[in-house]
């Protein structure tokens, strides 16, 4: 009994990559001999400025010239937001936002990512990619103590949207992703995003929304726990996340970040592309007023669209991507269709839209009046 135990834990630890270091000057795998390096000598660097969501960095629709270096940065940052008024969470952040920015690149191109955990952090942290191919999604060589940063480089070979996370072992990792650590990556097709017929499809403007499942312990009072560090709701989080039951579901972070005067905008005629991400639980994107024009539910992006779609899923641990023309201003809703986490937990968003009405569209034949 005792030797099964011993062996589980050893797998236990193998799978979460707590065992595993890079060989000192050779960035590979702890116990693998590195049998291919990086050609990369004569490939252009690119610094990419990443910006918090739901906007998306500076990027080429389709890819000109050979493969690229993107490089990035990011750094950790563990602090305390407000969810809705009363409701206070430590969340640990990839450059201060939840989620965290959206990454963007080419297939062929290579992502060099630096992560700096400052001193002033209280815990570990890694990351891990989804759109990667490696050592966990980069998460065994990427671990970083307070006070520690860690490059990491790994190559596109995938087109699609694709969730990063933290990932630091056993428990530790549905309590980092569920504390805002996630974040998403879009590689695109070198000839860009095209339609079933082979047809080029470019957008105006793109938006990235992150969607963030919290789940915050109350007191016996009934009101949310407070706590003074990053490290002191462990025990307590734990105990809800057990329930399977969210307390909040915010679209973007935080309850309303992405509504009212924090909607995102467009203009009648526009081309949109929206990316979404749900690190942790499945959803159900729904545009009121409009449709999935093409929609890539998996986000496999090499692959052509679905179209003319109502409402899709994004699947736990995924990121999806769709596309819509808008044709009539107004303020539109996009929301996850289980209405009840919509409208009581969060799951929501705006688009503000600008232009001029269509009736042939859509008209209001006679205003509301009493019966006669």
């Amino acid at each position: 009994m005792k030797t099964k135990m011993m062996l589980f834990v050893a797998v236990l630890l193998l799978s979460s990559g707590l065992n595993h270091t890079a060989f000192a000057g050779e960035g590979g795998l702890q116990g693998f001999a590195v049998g291919t390096q990086a050609n990369i000598g004569n490939l252009q660097r690119v610094v990419q400025e990443l910006v918090a969501p739901p906007l998306l960095p500076k990027h080429e629709q389709v890819a000109t010239g050979k493969p690229k270096i993107i490089q990035v940065r990011m750094v950790i940052e563990e602090k305390e937001i407000e969810i809705e008024p009363g409701a206070f969470i430590w969340a640990f952040t990839f450059n201060g936002s939840v989620p965290g920015p959206l990454i963007v690149a080419h297939v062929g191109d290579y992502i060099e990512l630096t992560l700096v955990n400052p001193k002033t952090s209280k815990l570990p942290h890694n990351i891990d990619f989804h759109a990667a191919t490696g050592a966990l999604g980069g998460g065994a060589l990427s671990k970083v103590k307070p006070g520690q940063e860690v490059v990491l480089r790994w190559k596109a070979v995938k087109p699609g949207t694709f969730v990063y996370h933290c990932a630091p072992g056993g428990k530790m990792i549905p309590w980092h992703v569920v504390h805002g650590m996630n974040g998403a990556v879009m590689i695109l097709p070198r000839g860009g995003l095209k339609d079933k017929n082979g047809k080029q499809i470019k957008y105006d403007r793109a938006y990235y929304i992150g969607e963030q499942d919290y789940y915050l312990p109350k007191g016996k009072d009934g009101k949310y726990k407070r706590y003074s560090n990053a490290a002191a709701s462990y025990g307590d989080d734990i105990k809800v996340m057990k329930t399977l039951m969210p307390t909040h579901i915010p679209f973007g972070g935080k309850m309303g970040a992405l509504t009212g005067k924090n909607a995102m905008h467009a203009k009648v005629g526009e081309t949109v592309l929206f990316i979404h991400s749900q690190a942790n639980r499945q959803s159900y994107p729904h545009l009121i007023g409009g449709h999935g024009d093409y929609v890539w539910e998996r986000g496999n992006l090499a692959d052509a669209p679905a179209e003319g779609l109502e409402s899709w899923v994004i699947a736990a641990g995924s990121a999806g991507a769709f596309i819509y023309t808008f044709k009539q201003p107004g303020t539109y809703v996009y929301l996850s269709h289980n209405l009840i986490e919509a409208l009581l937990f969060g799951a929501i968003s705006q688009i503000k839209v600008d232009g001029k009405w269509n009736n042939d569209l859509m008209q209001q034949v006679k205003a509301p009046a009493a019966i006669q």
